[in-house]
């Protein structure tokens, strides 16, 4: 494996955390939005991640992380009883998006704390071929 593969690694995983940390903002911007109809409210939205591995030797560790998609969660939504809302229906209901706020803070840490290893992954990268090029002086 390359030196320089590292640098690669380190950024589909920084790009991978870059897209759940856009979803998780997302999510929580919407999660007082309300609909009167079930097929318009929000729903939140999860990114699905795989791993790249080596397609020549399947054997070899992942060289990366790949973004296969982006899907809705399929937990109900909310249904509150709100006659004098503006956006209820003829029976007096409003629907909220099924975003749960703990998990979306959860969801930010751990984005934000994957983001920052595979930093760490990269200025390690960099001082340790640093110190390679130093060692003949």
């Amino acid at each position: 494996m390359s030196m320089f593969k590292i640098f690669d690694t380190a950024a589909s995983g920084m790009s991978a955390q870059s897209l759940r940390l856009n979803l998780v903002s997302s999510n929580l911007a919407n999660v007082d939005s309300v609909s009167s109809s079930v097929d318009q409210v929000y729903r939140a939205r999860q990114p699905v991640f795989a791993a790249m591995v080596n397609r020549l030797n399947g054997r070899e560790p992942a060289v990366g992380v790949q973004v296969k998609g982006v899907v809705e969660s399929q937990a109900p939504l909310i249904k509150e009883y709100a006659p004098n809302h503006s956006m209820a229906d003829e029976d007096g209901y409003i629907f909220r998006p099924n975003v749960n706020i703990a998990e979306e803070m959860a969801n930010m840490i751990s984005a934000s704390r994957s983001y920052q290893s595979n930093v760490e992954v990269v200025n390690t990268a960099k001082r340790l071929m640093s110190a390679t090029l130093q060692l003949g002086q």
